[in-house]
């Protein structure tokens, strides 16, 4: 465990996270992920943590490897069609992961999406973090519609509100 990751996270707080998405900035998150899903078969979530615990800082779990159990704690590997995506942002890291099921990952490059976290990150460390997620989700939604073209889910799957850990 590095010390400074750890100061890092120790400082963050829930507070922070609710500071930079607040009720507004959650519900414009919602609405772009529905308007999203309307063009395309794909499910997609939103996670904010402000900070890994200790146990997890201990253990040295990376953003992708929390991205991943987040992923799972969530359900989104639970679609019928397996085309559930998490956008996952990390504050103490300053890091944004995509995780995508396997029905996706099999078309999407993992370039791709790394595209996507980095011109999210760009947004965030400028301190527009409603800018930067509407244009993760918009991003994503354009990947989807592109590989998965339809009318959306029958059934929205998912929840589109963004869940803050």
């Amino acid at each position: 465990m590095q010390l400074k990751r750890l100061v890092l996270h120790l400082t963050w707080t829930h507070w922070a996270a609710r500071r930079r998405f607040g009720p507004p900035v959650l519900t414009c998150i919602e609405q772009e992920i529905r308007a999203a899903e309307s063009r395309h078969a794909g499910q997609i979530r939103f996670a904010i943590e402000s900070a890994l615990d200790l146990q997890h800082l201990w253990a040295n779990l990376s953003p992708r490897q929390r991205a991943l159990q987040v992923f799972a704690q969530l359900g989104i590997w639970d679609t019928a069609a397996n085309n559930g995506v998490l956008i996952y942002v990390l504050l103490a890291d300053h890091d944004v992961e995509i995780v995508a099921d396997r029905g996706i990952s099999a078309r999407v490059e993992q370039a791709e999406w790394d595209e996507i976290c980095h011109l999210m990150e760009q947004h965030f460390r400028a301190g527009r973090f409603l800018e930067g997620s509407r244009a993760g989700v918009h991003a994503v939604g354009e990947l989807l519609a592109r590989h998965f073209p339809g009318e959306g889910a029958a059934v929205d799957e998912l929840p589109d509100r963004p869940v803050l850990l």
